[in-house]
């Protein structure tokens, strides 16, 4: 068993996979998330305006505000935010035109150019634009016509206010003076007193302005830190799973020092995918907890968290591949398809390395599958791979352990098969139901309860790691699941497993005729052996 498959003892996967980490950390620049960061961005155009999105996320409202009488709740940069407001900074935003369009305006004129920072609640959508004319629902830009029915100003963005919420729609303008390429948003916060996805956009109406660009940053921040809304929950309940982690482990941990005696190779890899599990959620946790305090990700945290993230997904993967196949149960090693099992685990990690890096890398904006689609197929796929490879594996195994009659071990992989079915068909109905959950919140209303996508598959991954934990736990006599030798002694074996103190047929010359032909074929472990010999002295003092 020692000379067999050493895929998760480290050499070569994890070199590769650590290699992998370090060309990553090396090779991508430093992120911000609630601090969102616009270098030189250029905008689209969109109806009949030209508009760049800012930046989205769900923010709660300011615990302590005022009304001010229904004024604007916009605060230079030299009033300091107070703790528990709920805001969104501007911080050295600067547009800069061409030089055609700046060459072609008037230098004595004092507003040659106008651009708009919009911020709305997703809900407050369709006040932006045409629509609640009812008039032209294609426009986003106020047209003569409108102006002179009094409904709009032309040039600006068509914003419909409410009474109830007059501060929202928010809008912010910012003027070019003269010929001058460059204007900047004098730096300023906007106090968020509602709870809701909150939308900013960047749009300009004049023609003239085609080719400008935004630089600069905004902070967005929640009352109890910068942490984005959507992401509050999942923190606590990656907090919540590393202490599920360690009490598995713990547990684990116990039971492996009570029969280290009785360890097999098969018990090194749940240790490692355990104690790869809580590092996993007590990185995600450190990493959300620093985007809090401080508005940006920590680099080699998020990194770190990611890849260990990465490793600890393939090397699950991998456990299910390998105790499907029977490795340690009805075969010593994996043989030929060592090399295709490893083959495997390298490009699911690096596929699931990059998808992750893509998704945690970078601001926190609103969802967007479409640019992350390319990356999300590969993974898909190979986890198609891996399931249909388990399972096609889980069938041959059983057919090997039904031919040769070994009732402890089939019985065991008959729970398996039907606890790993189980996890499958939740899978699908859960994968059915983010279809579901996408497809009817498109622009991100239900940001409050988005944490439960992500929470499910931590949590199912962690319930049938307990499950294999629970059937292939460390034991007295691990001759139940452990590989014995060749098929014409492994039915008398089982046999005394399963009548632990009681004498079966032959008495004790047949036993020591089967431990004798053991030792001759050199095909048991010392371990199994152990186990024998005690059953031995139990049919003696008998």
């Amino acid at each position: 068993m020692r000379e067999g498959f050493r895929l998760y003892n480290g050499e070569v996967v994890l070199g590769l996979m650590l290699g992998l980490l370090y060309l990553f950390d090396y090779s991508i620049v430093p992120i911000g998330a609630s601090i969102h960061e616009y270098r030189n961005e250029f905008f689209t155009p969109q109806l009949n305006a030209f508009l760049f999105h800012g930046g989205s996320e769900g923010l709660f409202a300011s615990k302590h505000h005022e009304d001010h009488n229904n004024q604007s709740s916009i605060t230079s940069s030299g009033n300091k935010p107070l703790e528990g407001k709920s805001f969104i900074r501007f911080e050295s935003v600067t547009f800069k035109r061409t030089q055609e369009s700046a060459k072609i305006q008037n230098e004595m004129q004092s507003k040659t150019g106008l651009i708009e920072a919009i911020i709305f609640e997703v809900k407050d959508t369709e006040k932006i634009g045409g629509n609640y004319l009812k008039t032209n629902s294609n426009i986003l830009c106020c047209t003569p016509t409108l102006a002179s029915q009094g409904s709009c100003t032309v040039g600006e963005v068509i914003i419909q206010k409410d009474e109830t919420t007059p501060e929202f729609p928010k809008r912010i303008q910012t003027f070019f003076a003269g010929t001058s390429q460059e204007t900047k948003m004098p730096p300023q916060s906007v106090e968020i007193n509602k709870t809701g996805m909150y939308y900013l956009y960047f749009m300009y109406c004049d023609p003239e302005l085609k080719g400008t660009t935004v630089s600069g940053r905004t902070v967005w921040r929640n009352p109890e830190g910068y942490l984005p809304g959507k992401m509050v929950n999942l923190m606590t309940f990656y907090g919540f799973m590393s202490l599920l982690y360690l009490v598995l482990g713990l547990g684990w941990f116990l039971r492996f020092v009570q029969f280290w005696k009785d360890i097999m190779q098969l018990h090194y890899h749940i240790s490692a995918v355990i104690a790869l599990g809580m590092c996993e959620m007590a990185l995600w946790y450190f990493d959300y907890s620093n985007l809090g305090s401080t508005g940006s990700r920590p680099f080699g945290i998020t990194v770190w968290a990611v890849s260990v993230s990465a490793v600890k997904k393939t090397l699950s993967r991998l456990l299910l591949l390998v105790v499907a196949m029977g490795y340690g149960v009805v075969r010593p090693t994996l043989g030929g398809v060592t090399s295709k099992v490893m083959v495997i685990g390298v490009v699911y990690f690096v596929a699931t390395e990059a998808l992750e890096l893509v998704e945690n890398l970078g601001n926190i904006n609103d969802f967007n599958g479409k640019s992350k689609l390319y990356l999300v197929l590969p993974v898909a796929f190979l986890d198609t791979w891996f399931i249909l490879w388990i399972f096609s594996s889980l069938s041959n195994t059983l057919e090997k352990l039904q031919m040769r009659r070994s009732i402890a071990k089939l019985d065991v992989y008959r729970k398996f098969t039907n606890a790993l079915a189980l996890f499958v068909l939740l899978s699908i109905a859960w994968i059915g139901y983010e279809l579901y959950f996408n497809a009817t919140d498109p622009i991100s209303e239900l940001w409050r309860i988005y944490w439960i996508i992500p929470a499910f598959w931590s949590l199912l991954a962690f319930s049938l790691l307990v499950v294999i934990c629970i059937l292939w736990a460390p034991s007295r006599n691990p001759t139940r699941y452990a590989y014995a030798g060749d098929t014409g002694e492994e039915y008398d074996e089982e046999a005394i497993s399963l009548t632990s103190g009681v004498k079966v047929d032959g008495g004790e010359v047949g036993m020591n005729m089967m431990m004798e032909r053991k030792e001759k074929k050199g095909l048991g472990s010392t371990d199994h052996l152990i186990g024998l010999t005690e059953d031995v002295a139990e049919d003696k003092r008998e």
